[in-house]
């Protein structure tokens, strides 16, 4: 049965105006501080030219006088510090403009008797306007400086007051992403293949939901829990998974906010961080990527005493020292390298609790499909485990990637479920990259890449010891030419001698075949050529697998080349022991190159078959390559009939356009 749900009937599109035929809301914008300085500079602008066009009819006091004596003015209004009037019609200025009306400055305590003696002697109508001087100081002194205290307010003392020392100072608050506990929605059920990091965790779910239960014997919940783990494993999702399980909010920020170019802002933003989550507490603080500010401190590391990230390290520490046994915050931090962490940081009372959230095993490869499936439409003979078995060392990220690449490419396919052959496609193409199936490839080039993938493929197929065939390929895949795929029927814990000569000898398939069926080589051995030199280095330096140099360690001492006493490039033993190292490398490889030669030269005609089966097919799965090393023959359609039944599909004409015509 398929586990995806029945297809939902189609909803109408809503038109321009919104379902039912309603006008949507406009959206609403939120006006900032920059909005409000905008508007303040254009009313400013605005009162600036009013005043300018007021002044356009303004004269000297030598004119004002010289229009009273020659009875040009017909009336006049005369205020506290100006004189308002008209003119009588026609009369000219000194720019050749027929002037209405006129504004003049005097002093109406020294001057005012004066003036209206003179105006009523030549004719005019006067009247003295009522004192205003109030609204003249308003419109001159009181309007600029509202508009300026507003300007201050919403830049600067909105800042202020919430407590972050202003805009320019924002810089020292904490950049933190909080999702309260009604936005967390991750759950245990949303986590899989992690069961033991889930045990761990349980104690300090039931700590945020019932903390008495702890103080009642007297014991104290881990203050902070550090998550190790490769990336992509799930740390991040199971921190989410702690919040939403516990229902508390949920502070997340990266280590590499707390770092800026000003000095102190990094302690600034961790106090910032710690005050708000003890104000919402319980909660959970996860800070992610903890690797960027909580480096080893020292010369060989961060450049000095005084550096910034120290700081913020130094804040971290206080911070996580001030917390009370009744505090309920519980931080969470997450890194793929933990080796370079501060001691003082890992130390009891601080992240004295590490988790270790590892590459997934079969059966957690399993559950992490099973929960990504759940939000597509699989198919009937769609086999989860079988795709698991395919995808050792995948981390949960890319099991992920790969449910979601097969949904798409059925859709694009019109399908209506998710199909095995999407699944491994979406596999092939997240691990080498996307089938390069239009790529002109040139006759001797295809030749080679056959032979090379089918030399590789007939090792893997009789060997015992190494992982079982799944398939070949001579499709492009990224920078390859072609690939061969190793179905392992279990996870492997240890490697032991015989699985990694058996591994070499598969490495080395492909330039065998080479050398013995296109009488050449080709660089097409680039990367098998590196994988067999890193076996046989780590059989002979690390795993202890010579005889001649014996059960003796001589890899770099991570711990030693943390601690700054192993400079790059030193080697911890002799020159003696390093040629002797070089030989015994060159003498696994060799052995190995030289039981995979024998068991193709004695297997020629069978490893030939698979080669013109893939230069006729393209891809075998591990059920042909049976049938052919048993002599057998295929029957099944090859690239070309497919490719000529999908061209005549095209050109067959649709029956419902031939009714329409």
């Amino acid at each position: 049965m398929s586990n995806g749900q029945d297809k939902k009937p189609a909803q109408p599109r809503p038109g321009p105006r919104g379902q039912g035929g309603k006008k949507p809301p406009l959206p609403r914008y939120k006006r900032g501080p920059f909005t409000y300085l905008i508007i303040g500079l254009v009313l400013l602008s605005g009162w600036m030219m009013l005043q300018q066009l007021r002044g356009d009819d303004e004269i000297r006091w030598d004119e004002f006088i010289s229009y009273v004596e020659n009875e040009h003015i017909r009336s006049a209004e005369l205020g506290e510090t100006e004189i308002r009037g008209k003119f009588k019609p026609g009369i000219v200025g000194r720019d050749e403009k027929v002037l209405k009306t006129f504004t003049v400055n005097y002093n109406r305590e020294a001057m005012g008797e004066r003036v209206e003696e003179m105006l009523r002697q030549s004719g005019a109508e006067v009247t003295w306007a009522e004192q205003r001087i109030w609204l003249i100081m308003l419109i001159q002194w009181v309007l600029p400086l509202l508009i300026l205290v507003g300007i201050f307010y919403f830049l600067f003392a909105r800042n202020l007051r919430s407590g972050a020392g202003g805009m320019l100072m924002s810089f020292g608050r904490s950049r933190h992403r909080l999702q309260d506990k009604d936005r967390v929605k991750v759950t245990f059920e949303d986590v899989a293949g992690v069961e033991e990091a889930k045990e761990e965790v349980a104690e300090i779910i039931e700590f945020l939901k019932n903390p008495k239960k702890f103080q009642r014997l007297g014991g104290r919940i881990p203050r902070g829990v550090l998550l190790i783990g490769p990336p992509g494993c799930g740390k991040t999702l199971l921190a989410k998974a702690i919040a939403g399980q516990a229902d508390v909010p949920f502070f997340s920020i990266s280590g590499s906010d707390f770092v800026e170019m000003f000095v102190g802002v990094g302690a600034s933003r961790v106090r910032d961080l710690f005050k708000q989550a003890k104000e919402n507490s319980p909660c959970i603080i996860f800070l992610d990527e903890v690797d960027a500010i909580g480096r080893k401190r020292g010369a060989g590391y961060v450049g000095g005493g005084h550096d910034e990230r120290e700081q913020t390290l130094n804040a971290i520490l206080v911070e996580m020292d001030g917390f009370d046994t009744n505090d309920q915050v519980i931080v969470i931090a997450a890194t793929n390298r933990a080796d370079i962490l501060d001691h003082a940081l890992t130390r009891p009372g601080r992240f004295d609790r590490q988790i270790t959230v590892p590459l997934p095993d079969l059966k957690g490869r399993v559950d992490i499909l099973k929960v990504h499936a759940k939000k597509v439409k699989l198919a009937t003979d769609a086999d989860l485990g079988r795709l698991a078995r395919g995808t050792p060392m995948f981390t949960g990220a890319d099991l992920a990637a790969i449910i979601n690449e097969a949904a798409l490419a059925a859709t694009m396919a019109d399908k209506d479920f998710v199909e095995t052959d999407d699944l491994e496609e979406a596999r092939d193409k997240v691990r080498w990259g996307r089938a390069q199936k239009s790529r002109v490839i040139d006759e001797y080039d295809k030749k080679i890449t056959a032979y090379h993938e089918a030399g590789h493929a007939f090792i893997q197929s009789v060997l015992k010891e190494a992982d079982p065939l799944h398939k070949v390929s001579i499709i492009p895949r990224g920078p390859y030419g072609g690939a061969t795929f190793a179905l392992p029927e279990k996870d492997r814990m240890h490697y032991t001698k015989r699985y990694c000569m058996a591994l070499l000898q598969v490495c080395f398939g492909g330039r065998i075949a080479e050398e013995i069926f296109c009488d050449d080589i080709s660089s097409g051995a680039q990367s098998d050529i590196q994988q067999a030199t890193h076996i046989a280095k780590q059989m002979i330096l690390t795993w202890g697998m010579s005889d001649e140099l014996g059960l003796i360690s001589y890899g770099p001492d991570a711990g030693l080349k943390d601690m700054m006493y192993v400079m790059p490039g030193e080697k911890e033993y002799s020159e003696k022991t390093a040629e002797t190292i070089d030989k015994e490398i060159k003498r696994i490889t060799d052995e190995a190159y030289k039981k995979a030669k024998e068991l193709i030269e004695s297997n020629k005609d069978k490893l030939e078959r698979i080669a013109k089966a893939l230069l006729k097919y393209e891809t075998l799965d591990a059920d042909d390559v049976e049938v052919i090393l048993k002599g057998g023959e295929l029957d099944k359609p090859t690239v070309s009939d497919l490719l000529a039944a999908e061209q005549a599909k095209d050109e067959q004409p649709n029956p419902e356009q031939e009714d329409l015509s």
